[in-house]
């Protein structure tokens, strides 16, 4: 379910006509909407809504402040993978008692900004990570609340580069080394275990490998009462997909119904860290059509949006449909829709019908709202898009477009004005 429409021949968002934000802001463009995010956090929260649970958006699905404070606003957390995502959601009003920390690769400087802002939890990933959090915690005069990341073996049946919970995977602990982690951190100084973390993929669209990890986690919990350990939250992660083609995923609700029944009424705070599924549909890019061209071999669009604005096709090969702005009655072709960069696997799509478009028409990338922007680079020198957050009929610039002195910014010529 989104909030962009078409009432008549032309693409809103919201109440409002996309063409119009473009007309103020150019392309290319991502534009959000309000009400689908907080629908879609709604959703999501109300579907764990019988069991004490805390809901942390992942932040490094989309990362603007706007969206971090519509979230904070609903009483979303975070779960973060950086400092400077912790300095995000802090800025944007998230308390850091709701805030989770995971990542394989902290620094110290992250670990000693997450203890001094004492935020609720450390997901640990591996045992030289538990040690350092616990050197530095002691260090402090603090108590690091953590978990450890078990990584269950489970296959998640998505695209290889966001699996994270196979043994293969660089992601948390096997069982035996996390059962040896909880060992150490039960007696080392400046360390409180208490929960533990599993977080397999992302863009799932089936429930079977969530309750599969989950009974592995239930056991491993098991283990941990055993030897006198008691943990007061269960991470259960996020990766619920999301419908970008032919896709069907299971509705939170339902994902909320299966996991608490598998649960049986165990005495933890869930804590779940949904990104994609909260703000994936709820944004789109805005692209202008530049030049057509046939070579008799293959006909392309080619647009003002490429790959450093929208990684995901040239990254994963990942399906984003492509509809024009504005309908009209046109023959369909079957196009690829490419980009300015100097790539050859720069395309936002590849043999695709589209109806015929003209230089100067707008296309629109759906489900663009997660991994979107924040994935974003200045590759060949290319100023980031803008971002506009839509909210009933009014819209508003929630990150300037970057112009040419941005790109610049910080570099140096050393042998100017007196460095060399």
């Amino acid at each position: 379910m989104h909030h962009f429409w078409y009432p008549r021949k032309e693409l809103y968002c919201e109440n409002v006509p996309v063409g119009e934000i473009i007309e103020k802001f150019g392309t290319p463009c991502y534009i959000y909407s309000l009400a689908t995010l907080e629908r879609h956090y709604q959703a999501f929260d109300q579907a764990f809504s019988s069991v004490g649970h805390l809901v942390c958006y992942s932040v490094k699905a989309n990362s603007n402040l706007a969206i971090l404070a519509a979230l904070a606003r609903l009483g979303a957390g975070a779960d973060i993978v950086s400092g400077g995502e912790l300095y995000r959601a802090i800025k944007a009003g998230i308390p850091a008692s709701r805030i989770v920390f995971s990542g394989v690769g902290k620094t110290e400087a992250e670990i000693e900004a997450a203890l001094k802002s004492d935020i609720l939890m450390f997901n640990v990933e591996s045992l030289q990570e538990l040690e350092l959090i616990g050197q530095m915690a002691s260090r402090m005069g603090k108590e690091a609340r953590v978990a450890l990341r078990i990584n269950p073996d489970v296959d998640p049946q998505t695209h290889p580069y966001i699996s994270t919970g196979l043994r293969k995977n660089k992601f948390g602990l096997p069982l035996d080394q996390a059962l040896e982690g909880y060992r150490l951190a039960r007696e080392m100084p400046g360390l409180s275990p208490v929960g533990v973390d599993c977080h397999i993929g992302s863009q799932i669209t089936e429930l079977s490998p969530f309750l599969d990890a989950l009974k592995r986690v239930k056991e491993f919990i098991s283990q941990l009462e055993e030897e006198g350990i008691k943990i007061r939250y269960l991470d259960l992660g996020g990766g619920l997909g999301i419908p970008y083609r032919d896709e069907t995923p299971p509705h939170p609700t339902y994902y909320g119904q299966a996991l608490v029944k598998e649960l049986k009424g165990l005495p933890y705070t869930l804590i779940l860290e949904p990104g994609r599924v909260i703000v994936g549909n709820a944004g789109i890019l805005v692209t202008r059509v530049l030049y057509t061209k046939d070579t008799g071999e293959k006909r392309f669009v080619i647009v003002d949006a490429g790959m450093n604005d929208l990684a995901r096709p040239s990254l994963y090969g990942s399906y984003h449909e492509i509809v024009p702005v504005r309908r009209e009655e046109r023959e369909t072709v079957v196009v690829d829709v490419v980009g300015p960069i100097c790539e050859s696997g720069d395309f936002l799509a590849r043999e695709r019908p589209l109806p015929e478009v003209a230089p100067g028409d707008l296309l629109a990338v759906m489900s663009a709202g997660a991994y979107g922007f924040v994935m974003a680079s200045n590759y060949n020198s290319r100023p980031r898009p803008a971002e506009v957050l839509v909210k009933g009929d009014q819209f508003y610039l929630v990150r300037e477009r970057e112009s040419y002195d941005d790109l610049i910014r910080g570099e140096i010529i050393p042998w100017e004005d007196g460095h060399a």
